[in-house]
């Protein structure tokens, strides 16, 4: 998409209609199709609607036996064929589904629990010398054998069985964005529900989040005009603290004056997870207006302050990963580094965002 398309783009969102509530509209041919099907007699309806639902539990069926083949497989020639179909078929499934899917890995792919009591009373029967400090070298270790044996067998024991899933999604091409839309899923389920198996799977997929995205993971890029013009269509959509009204706006928070900065990943190219922008002002602004509209952009080397007005996250998969405390730490320095004269303030908005809107906190 180049920048022209990108105005356009603008101008249709800034004139769009509320299509929440509205049906996707039809091709012709799936027009004529519609109209085909409200003509037909009840019998038949009653009949499309069956097929339909059986269709539908077909279509589980074969997402859930790819689950399972991602899962179990171990041949690496033929595992990103399954990862592939298991991650496409997916998103054929009706919100339903997913739900029911998800529900199945997080119960039926858990821990072995009988195995870990098993092992915890064979730990628990086993007796530590009375003193250890005089048991030499050789016989501690036999003595002490079977506490190693039984130790790592727990390790392995209490790691779920879905863990294989996510660890091999993590290195399949697509995998990590893939596991953030699975985990923005889940929290819709759970914001409806609270269900023990998918809170626990909630909360060993986040804990696997976030390790995979640590900050040496990622990469601080520095947003401007000049980036492609499907990175600044994502700058657009995902603010969530002031949104961007057209493309002046635009042009201007990227512009002399302003910094943007976000953090990339090298598994998700062309969009940043979390992006902040930062105002150099010459006097201290005191409402929100002054940096977006009254104040015109001043020569850089007359500014005094560099304000923090807005950051967003562009995952909702990523709620509670904690990268725009990180984020603002590591523009703070680079700012500090690159103009030390200047002061450092952040308004209060943009902190309290951190908690509520997009995917960090």
């Amino acid at each position: 998409m180049n920048k022209k398309a990108l105005s356009i783009l603008l101008r249709a969102r800034m004139n769009k209609p509320n299509l929440s509530l509205s049906p996707l509209p039809l091709t012709n041919a799936a027009s004529k199709m519609h109209q085909q099907n409200s003509q037909k007699s009840p019998e038949e309806g009653n009949s499309a609607s069956n097929n339909h639902s059986g269709n539908s539990e077909s279509e589980f069926k074969r997402v859930h036996a790819s689950m399972q083949s991602a899962i179990s497989l171990n041949k690496t020639e033929v595992l990103d064929d399954v990862l592939n179909n298991f991650s496409e078929g997916y998103f054929t499934l009706s919100h339903e589904n997913r739900r029911k899917l998800l529900l199945v890995l997080a119960r039926d792919y858990d821990l072995n629990r009988s195995q870990v009591r098993e092992l915890i009373k064979q730990y628990l029967g086993l007796e530590l010398p009375d003193d250890k400090a005089q048991v030499s070298g050789s016989k501690e270790e036999g003595l002490f054998s079977s506490f190693y044996r039984i130790e790592w067998n727990l390790r392995h024991a209490i790691q779920p069985v879905y863990e294989v899933l996510f660890d091999r999604l993590n290195t399949h091409p697509g995998g990590l964005r893939f596991l953030s839309i699975l985990r923005a899923n889940i929290l819709d389920i759970l914001a409806e529900e609270n269900i023990a198996s998918l809170r626990a799977l909630d909360s060993y997929l986040k804990e696997k989040l976030s390790t995979w995205l640590s900050p040496a993971a990622l990469e601080l890029h520095q947003i401007t005009w000049d980036d492609p013009a499907s990175l600044l269509e994502k700058i657009v959509a995902y603010e969530a603290v002031h949104p961007i009204s057209n493309l002046l706006d635009l042009k201007r928070r990227l512009g002399i004056g302003r910094r943007c900065f976000g953090y990339l990943h090298p598994a998700i190219p062309g969009e940043p997870l979390i992006f902040i922008e930062v105002a150099l002002m010459k006097n201290v602004a005191h409402t929100i207006q002054e940096v977006l509209w009254d104040s015109p952009p001043i020569p850089e080397s007359e500014a005094t302050s560099a304000l923090f007005y807005s950051i967003s996250s562009t995952q909702p998969g990523l709620a509670g990963i904690n990268l725009g405390k990180f984020l603002i730490k590591r523009v703070v320095k680079l700012v500090k580094r690159e103009m030390p004269h200047i002061s450092v303030s952040i308004l209060p908005i943009l902190l309290s965002s951190l908690n509520l809107k997009g995917g960090t906190k």
